[in-house]
């Protein structure tokens, strides 16, 4: 399991460490603990990371609606049709 996971259940859900250890038996309190303390030292470094990830993200999305409008529009002058025509 990944710090970011369990940090976005604290965030999501707002559960403690003791909500943790409950949701998520395979992980000791220690390990918790420790996931959780590494996060807040190192969380301007989390959060970088999460808006690159963000934007790539939206990247993505904008590039593949792109994709699918010129799909539409290649299939549409494929089949001849003319706007206002009939």
């Amino acid at each position: 399991m990944k710090v970011v996971e369990l940090v976005t259940s604290v965030h999501a859900y707002g559960w403690s460490p003791e909500e943790l250890h409950f949701q998520y038996p395979h992980l000791s309190m220690s390990h918790i603990y420790s996931a959780l303390a590494y996060y807040w030292e190192h969380k301007e470094e989390f959060l970088i990371d999460a808006t690159s990830t963000a934007r790539l993200k939206l990247t993505e999305v904008k590039n593949t609606r792109q994709d699918d409008t010129n799909a539409i529009y290649n299939l549409i002058n494929q089949i001849g049709y003319k706007s206002g025509r009939g």
